[in-house]
C-alpha cells in the first residue's frame, strides 16, 4: 500500500556553542519542556536537547569537541542562523533523489528502524541543512517519532507557546532561494512564501543566505517579552535573539 504523498514540517534545529543557558531560556521563556535529549548524537560530537512545539519539535545543538560539522556551521555564520530543516514526508529516497537531481548532495543517510532521513548538503541547499525523514507507522502527525524520545507527545505545553507558525530565510536573492527551496521540497511559491499544511517558509531579502527569525503564536505576548528581558535578553518590537535565531511573537 503506498500512502498519499504528503509533507510537512517535523522539526527545526539550531545550534549554539553551549547548550545552556540557550535551552533553559527557551524553556522558561516561550513555557517549553525538554522531552529528550539523545545519546545518539554524541558520536558526531554533539549533545542536544528536543523541546515539542505543539506537533513541532525544536532542537538545539552545541558541539563539545573541534571538527564538528555543527561547529564549522557556528564559525562560518557567527553563530548567526538555524542550522536545520526537517521534513517528514511520504518517501524520504525520492524526495533525496529529487534533490539529487538539482544538484543538491545527500550529505548524510540515517537509518535506524523504524526512522529513515536523508540530510541534503548545506553548501547546495543554501541557508540551511534540508531533511527530510519519515517513521514507519506515525504518519499520525502525535505518533512516534524516535529523534524526539520514547514519549515527547506527553511534554507539549500550550499555556504560554501555542504553535510554531512560520520560519523566517533571508537571502540577497529571496526570490531565488524561494524557489531553488520549493524545487527541493516539491512545493511551489506563493511570491517569496512556502505553504506547507502546518507552518509557512518566508524568504526576505538580508546580506548573507541564513535561517533567520522563528515565529511562535503565543497566548500573551507582552509576558512573553517580559520574560525575555527579564532573562537578559535584547527584545525589540515583538522580537528578541536567542539561539542564533529571532524569536518573533504574535
Amino acid at each position: 500500500m503506498t500512502m498519499a504523498p504528503y509533507i510537512r514540517l517535523r522539526q527545526i534545529c539550531l545550534v549554539a556553542p553551549q547548550l545552556e543557558p540557550v535551552i533553559t531560556d527557551i524553556g522558561r521563556i516561550m513555557g517549553l519542556s525538554v522531552c529528550y535529549r539523545d545519546g545518539n548524537v554524541a558520536k558526531y560530537g554533539l549533545e542536544n536537547a528536543l523541546l515539542p512545539v505543539d506537533t513541532i519539535l525544536l532542537e538545539v545543538v552545541a558541539p563539545f569537541k573541534d571538527g564538528t560539522t555543527a561547529g564549522r556551521f557556528i564559525e562560518k555564520t557567527g553563530g548567526r542562523g538555524g542550522y536545520m530543516a526537517i521534513f517528514c514526508c511520504d518517501d524520504p529516497d525520492a524526495r533525496g533523489r529529487n534533490a539529487n537531481a538539482l544538484g543538491v548532495r545527500t550529505a548524510n543517510v540515517i537509518d535506524h528502524a523504524p526512522y529513515h532521513g536523508v540530510q541534503l548538503h548545506p553548501r547546495d541547499c543554501r541557508a540551511a541543512f534540508i531533511e527530510f525523514n519519515h517513521t514507519a507507522g506515525s504518519d499520525d502527525i502525535l505518533g512516534p517519532y524516535p529523534p524526539a524520545g520514547p514519549d515527547w507527545q506527553k511534554f507539549i505545553r500550550k499555556d504560554v507557546t501555542q504553535a510554531l507558525t512560520a520560519v523566517e530565510m533571508q537571502s540577497p536573492d529571496p526570490q531565488g532561494l524561494a524557489e531553488h527551496w520549493g524545487r527541493i521540497i516539491g512545493i511551489a511559491p506563493e511570491g517569496t512564501e512556502l505553504k506547507l499544511s502546518n507552518a509557512t517558509f518566508g524568504f526576505v531579502k538580508g546580506a548573507s543566505e541564513i535561517m533567520s527569525a522563528l515565529e511562535f503564536r503565543v497566548t500573551d505576548v507582552a509576558q512573553v517579552l517580559h520574560t525575555a528581558k527579564a532573562k537578559g535578553l535584547a527584545v525589540a518590537g515583538n522580537e528578541f535573539l536567542l539561539g542564533g535565531v529571532t524569536f518573533r511573537v504574535s
